[in-house]
């Protein structure tokens, strides 16, 4: 048989976020859908308005969800449940790419009418260039345990046989606790530090 030897190693790399993804919306409530829509398209209506007006681009505006729902009445115990009116929920995600507006887009988004703010993540743009700065230290750290090993046990690696990445999908963004250059208005913001991670399986052929 072959002698051979497997290795699996990590590396890393960290960058700033440079921009940012804002989930917000408007719901309403009145006593027809007609009304309730209407309110509501009229709030939103104000609040791409005044996106647009701070610089953001059409394009990086995106419906997220829409939704019309009755609102029901128990409050009459022993009786059935009754249509006292109509909620209207629309929301948006917004793409900032430019970190220094995030705390003036937050403050304008909440003032133009916004009564829903579900999440704010940040970003790395050029992600994909930095995770490749992570693979080639993985490499570099697998090549290095697989060559002390192989001395140890008296031989030295050979030919690489064998090279597979393990991916899995992206899960929440740690931040290291750095107040960010963004946060000079009203509304506070922490950017910190984002940590790329990639993971490698090398088998190489002994000598």
């Amino acid at each position: 048989m072959e002698r051979t030897i497997t290795v699996s190693a990590t590396g890393t790399a960290e960058a700033e976020p440079d921009r940012a993804r804002i989930t917000s919306g408007v719901s309403t409530e009145a006593a027809t859908a007609r009304e309730a829509l209407t309110k509501n398209s009229e709030t939103m209506t104000t609040i791409i308005t005044e996106l647009k007006s701070k610089g953001i681009d059409p394009k990086d505006i995106q419906t997220a969800s829409f939704n019309v729902e009755p609102v029901m009445d128990y409050s009459k115990e022993g009786q059935p449940p009754k249509v006292r009116g109509y909620r209207v929920s629309n929301q948006v995600v917004v793409l900032v790419r430019k970190l220094g507006q995030l705390g003036d887009i937050l403050d304008n988004v909440v003032s133009a009418g916004a009564n829903q703010i579900q999440g704010l993540a940040f970003e790395v743009s050029k992600e994909d260039a930095l995770k490749d700065d992570a693979r080639k230290e993985a490499v570099a750290n697998a090549q290095r345990r697989a060559k002390l090993l192989a001395a140890a046990a008296g031989t030295d690696v050979g030919e690489v046989l064998q090279i597979s990445e393990e991916t899995s999908s992206s899960g929440p963004v740690m931040y290291a606790p750095r107040l960010a250059k963004a946060a000079a208005s009203s509304v506070p913001i922490e950017t910190g530090t984002s940590t790329l991670e990639a993971r490698v399986t090398i088998t190489w052929a002994l000598k």
